[in-house]
């Protein structure tokens, strides 16, 4: 197994486009909200949003190795350091934001002095409903007026002061001052605060975005986790996968391993008898027989398939093996469609079938028995059939739960079904004209697809 199904990670492919999403749909959502609101769609303004969005995915990207230490932790300490950690990247980012939009507000504003007065407070902002731009000024308390220069002639005071005062206006160079009460001067001095009063505004406003960029961040590591589920329950999936197929070639080697002590068990009988009797050629045979049987049937995986071709030959030396048992009573008949003789079946699928038919039909009557094996194609499936012209009764019912040292078809039932599922299926009976028969019905799997 894997170290990628022991320890599943998210790729950093599907981090990097969470990243990019994410940001995608602040920057659209973000854009449209100006629009909504009366805001051009100035270049300048979308450039700056969009390299904050890829400078702030780039930043969160830096943080996604240190949220993979947290995959393997509880919920519960996840969401602490999620919490606390999700603090400062947000505060992070809305520097970032700080920083990249500073020239537009200086722009916007002027010059910087007036830039950071209106982000101390002290000059308020906004739009009428035909977009024109209003400014609220602060109210500053105007200094008392200097007296004039006295003035001689005969004319009245009032018309003295005024004169006095024309003349005084006039003489005065051309820099802005304080507006007085009662005059119509234009010039307007905007307070800009003190340099402390700026720093705070400046930080009031940083750590008024960066609440927006907390959330934000929280919603992309909440994204991040369940990504992360996501994998572990692939990764569940896949071992349970293995697990299963492990346990099925386990299955099937234990039942495959069940036939060749049953059938070695018989024919160590027979080879017996040939020598109580005295027929010591016909048991040299059978043992030169039954070990190239042997070898050719234990060289391989006993959970692999074998062609049909070859399955067909280990049953032609099983024949052989019977035939010094039965010279005169075993007769055989082999048919198999040149379609389907590549067609992977389960090793030695055949040999229980085969034996059952030895041991009730041939060894259970005097007369000549046939056993014939037929394989044949029907559409998607390999259909096999073996059947003998015997006596007709054979282990069935009860018997295949309860089979004395015989598994003949409660084995082929199982190993079917541990190799194909309810794809494959076998049936059995008595022949009407005689004789016991045995159908498999499996996926036809050709060698060469």
């Amino acid at each position: 197994m894997s170290d990628a199904d022991l320890y599943p990670r998210v790729p950093a492919r599907l981090v990097l486009l969470s990243l990019a999403a994410l940001w995608a749909c602040y920057f659209i959502v973000a854009s449209l909200r100006g629009a909504v609101m009366g805001f051009d769609l100035d270049w300048p303004i979308l450039s700056r949003r969009l390299t904050i969005c890829i400078v702030s995915m780039l930043i969160m990207a830096a943080v996604w190795p240190l949220l993979q230490l947290l995959d393997r932790k509880s919920g519960g300490v996840r969401f602490a350091i999620v919490l606390i950690g999700a603090l400062p990247l947000s505060l992070a980012l809305s520097i970032v934001n700080d920083v990249i939009f500073a020239d537009i507000e200086v722009s916007a504003y002027g010059s910087e002095a007036d830039a950071a007065a209106v982000k101390a407070g002290n000059v308020r902002i906004s739009r009428d409903e035909a977009g024109n731009i209003l400014v609220d000024l602060p109210k500053v308390p105007l200094p008392p007026a200097p007296p004039g220069p006295l003035s001689t002639g005969s004319g009245t005071g009032d018309e003295t002061d005024a004169a006095g005062d024309a003349g005084a206006r006039d003489d005065l160079p051309e820099t802005p001052a304080a507006p007085r009460e009662g005059t119509g001067s234009s010039a307007i001095t905007i307070n800009t605060g003190s340099a402390l009063g700026q720093d705070l505004g400046r930080w009031a406003a940083i750590a008024d975005t960066a609440f927006g960029r907390y959330f934000l961040v929280l919603a992309w590591v909440a994204l991040y986790f369940a990504l992360a589920k996501a994998e572990e329950a692939r990764a569940a999936e896949r071992r349970e996968g293995e697990y299963r197929r492990a346990a099925e070639a386990a299955e099937l080697r234990s039942l495959r391993y069940q036939v060749n002590p049953h059938f070695l068990f018989n024919t160590l009988n027979s080879l017996s008898a040939l020598v109580m009797v005295g027929r010591q050629d016909d048991a040299e045979e059978m043992i030169q027989t039954l070990s190239t049987f042997y070898r050719r049937s234990l060289s391989g995986d006993p959970t692999n398939d074998l062609s049909l071709v070859d399955e067909i030959d280990m049953q032609r030396l099983y024949f052989a093996i019977e035939a010094v048992r039965f010279p005169n009573r075993l007769l055989t008949h082999i048919d198999i469609d040149e379609a389907v003789l590549d067609a992977k079946v389960p090793g030695m699928i055949l040999q229980p079938l085969v034996e059952n038919s030895v041991k009730y039909a041939v060894a259970a009557t005097q007369r000549p028995v046939t056993i014939a094996i037929e394989a044949r194609r029907e559409g998607g499936q390999l259909v096999i059939a073996v059947h003998d012209d015997g006596p007709g009764e054979r282990e069935s019912g009860p018997r295949l739960k309860t089979e004395g040292c015989g598994i003949g078809l409660a084995n082929v039932r199982d190993r079917l079904r541990a190799r194909y599922g309810e794809a494959a299926k076998i049936t059995f009976g008595s022949r009407p004209e005689g004789g016991f028969a045995t159908i498999l019905r499996m996926p036809l799997e050709l060698g060469h697809a």
